[in-house]
């Protein structure tokens, strides 16, 4: 008997896997014209900020997913050997002992402004459970009497990161995990947990989990009510979804058998536009109409995208605070934003604070030098939609929304400005205006066999221009 409902089991799961991979998920665009215009508003911001924070980051480990009992890469235990529950117990401690007493954000903000930034997600729960703000709904949070910070007169974090971001004019958002490994509605103690996933029997246990629901709407009202204007509700922990939306995708994430994790999106996504209208509502990875935009993790799509989309990547190597994490090269960055930015979508680059609230040196000196770049090529990179071919070669193609288009040549690092660039697929009008930007000089430029030639006078490769330059078109023959 047991064998035969091992048998049906797996027979299902391959049923479901099956019905899932079958199914397309188109987007779905938003009809509420408040989001859509924000959506718009959004599309023009094009570089935004995310930061991953929390007591974790005081041993340097990975945000949350040490305790989740999968064994995967990014989930192991150090040191290793730990019996699991030991671990959780001292992982669950740190809580109380998370102290950022160099806790600034508004050096944080203004060098995010600095850097070019438009618009903030700030991790306001990750999946442990743990709470950046003041939740009345547990007390495994930042402002806990028992907690090291709680004292402190800025000791609800998420509320003066906000504020601090706004003042220096940039846009917030906030990121929330829907799966929460402390709270007793979602990982119960009376079972282990198995996976990621909710760990009873949804069937079995209903009144449970309309607690973890309204726990979870609770939680997310609060900060739509308490935290001032919000721009985004980022919500991570795509798996916590209804079982009719399960992807191929999402199912190869679950080591148990899959349920109906419904945690009424609707419902959530109501409350939150009623005290936050035109509110922008990311339901990551669960395509349907609570995912006004898709977030590709770590990775640049090929081509543009038909709907709107964000990449959401490490500026270093880690999400969470590392001691040693080593960053990726101004150059690198910069040629991330202008390909992502030519194929239509935003970027949005991850930095990470320490257990004492201080970023690395090396953190700041990057989006300095970031902020160089885009203080002299801004216009070519906000407000700009894709254009067709969106690259060739070594040039990416921006499109302003008066029609004006910008040549983006990509410098590889310590290469100086060419003499000539030429590019395919996009033709200047007859007569127009061409002039790089950070220079007063108008260039020349004709059509060849080879393309769209333009010649680069000396005195403008001796300025020593880095990364990549942006030649404004003022007008091209009709797309």
């Amino acid at each position: 008997m047991k064998k035969f409902w091992i048998v049906l089991g797996c027979a299902w799961l391959g049923i479901s896997a099956a019905n899932a991979q079958s199914e397309e998920h188109p987007y779905v665009p938003e009809t509420d014209q408040a989001v859509v215009q924000k959506l718009d508003e959004w599309q023009d911001w094009k570089f935004g900020m995310i930061m991953h924070w929390g007591p974790y980051s005081q041993w340097g480990a990975v945000e949350s997913w040490s305790i989740c009992p999968e064994d995967e890469g990014w989930t192991q235990r150090k040191p290793a050997g730990i019996p699991y529950y030991d671990y959780l117990k001292k992982y669950e401690a740190l809580g109380k002992s998370f102290n950022p007493v160099h806790f600034n954000p508004e050096k944080w903000a203004k060098a995010a402004k600095d850097a070019g930034m438009k618009y903030l997600v700030f991790t306001t729960k990750h999946h442990d459970g743990f709470c950046m703000f003041d939740t009345k709904q547990t007390d495994y949070k930042i402002t806990a009497a028992d907690g090291a910070f709680s004292k402190n007169p800025r000791a609800n974090l998420a509320k003066e990161v906000f504020q601090a971001f706004r003042e220096e004019g940039i846009h917030a958002g906030a990121y929330f995990s829907k799966p929460d490994w402390h709270t007793e509605y979602y990982w119960w103690s009376y079972f282990p947990p198995k996976d990621r996933n909710v760990n009873y029997d949804l069937k079995k246990y209903p009144e449970r989990w309309n607690q973890f629901k309204q726990f979870t709407y609770n939680q997310i009202e609060e900060l739509m009510t308490g935290y001032g204007k919000l721009d985004i509700l980022w919500l991570d922990g795509g798996w916590v979804r209804p079982l009719k939306q399960q992807t191929k995708e999402s199912l190869s994430w679950s080591q148990t058998a899959p349920q109906d994790q419904d945690i009424d999106m609707g419902k959530i996504t109501t409350m939150a536009r009623s005290h936050q209208p035109g509110l922008i509502v990311v339901d990551r990875s669960v395509h349907g109409p609570y995912e006004n935009y898709r977030t590709p993790e770590q990775e640049i799509p090929a081509k543009p995208l038909s709907y709107p989309w964000e990449t959401c990547m490490t500026m270093g190597s880690s999400w969470s605070y590392a001691p040693n994490d080593k960053y990726k090269s101004v150059n690198t960055l910069i040629h991330n934003l202008v390909d992502i930015v030519a194929k239509g979508g935003n970027y949005l680059l991850n930095v990470a604070p320490g257990p004492d609230g201080e970023l690395h040196e090396a953190a700041y000196a990057t989006m300095k030098g970031m902020g160089a770049w885009m203080h002299i090529n801004g216009d070519a990179i906000y407000g700009t939609r894709a254009v067709a071919p969106y690259k060739d070669g070594k040039v990416c193609f921006t499109r302003k929304k008066d029609g004006s288009v910008y040549a983006i040549y990509l410098l590889d690092e310590n290469e100086k400005l060419p003499a000539v660039i030429t590019f395919k697929g996009l033709n200047p009008a007859k007569g127009t205006r061409l002039q790089m930007l950070g220079t007063t000089n108008k260039l020349v430029w004709k059509t060849t066999a080879a393309g769209v030639e333009i010649q680069v006078p000396e005195s403008i490769r001796q300025k020593g221009f880095q990364h990549a330059v942006a030649i404004k078109i003022a007008s091209v023959e009709k797309l």
